[in-house]
């Protein structure tokens, strides 16, 4: 029973690329709990999956240089927010960071979600899911979602206008139709920061 399960389990990592991220609930139609735990762990000793976090595995994807290549924090919460059908978006000196407009890469990086709240610690890492209202997570640029998250890390009327001009010149790379979507929901400070890019 054990060993079938583990044939099913590598059967489906092997079509998937490396670097795929699974959750144990990835297995649960191949076998029981118990004979799925077990597989998992052998598979694991095997070198066919790493265990990233409490029930997140992945694909092995290795480099010849620097070896086993870690998923990114921002993988794996995109990973999780698939699995639960939820919206997420960047916050804090992450966002800031993602921008350019930090160097510094917290330890502890916080999405807020229209999904469950929780912590996952990945090595020394913690991402942490925030609840927050619909209207917070629903822009749908990569870039202008993380302006408006950043500028509000920033403040109202703290942005230095070296810190504008950068976030003006990234900005430019976002879809038209997504920023002009995005700018509605930002708050009226932020939408005068957007807003010039939009023009011709």
């Amino acid at each position: 029973m054990t060993y079938s399960t583990e044939i099913q389990i590598l059967d489906k990592i092997k079509k998937a690329r490396r670097g795929t991220l699974f959750f144990t609930d990835s297995f649960t139609a191949k076998g029981n709990t118990d004979a799925e735990r077990k597989a998992l762990e052998r598979l694991v000793k095997a070198g066919e999956l790493v265990r990233v976090a409490t029930g997140i595995y992945v694909r092995p994807e290795n480099d010849p240089v620097i070896g086993f290549v870690t998923p990114g924090i921002d993988a794996i919460a995109k990973a999780i927010a698939k699995r639960d059908k939820a919206r997420i978006v960047p916050t804090g000196v992450y966002a800031l960071n993602r921008l350019g407009l930090s160097t510094q890469v917290p330890l502890n990086v916080v999405y807020l979600t229209d999904g469950a709240k929780r912590k996952i610690k990945i090595g020394k890492r913690i991402i942490t899911f925030k609840n927050t209202t619909p209207k917070n997570v629903a822009a749908i640029g990569e870039i202008s979602r993380l302006v408006i998250q950043a500028l509000r890390t920033i403040g109202k009327d703290k942005a230095t206008p070296d810190e504008i001009k950068k976030i003006q010149q990234v900005l430019k790379k976002e879809k038209s139709t997504h920023l002009q979507h995005d700018i509605r929901l930002a708050p009226v400070w932020v939408r005068k920061i957007m807003q010039p890019v939009l023009k011709p």
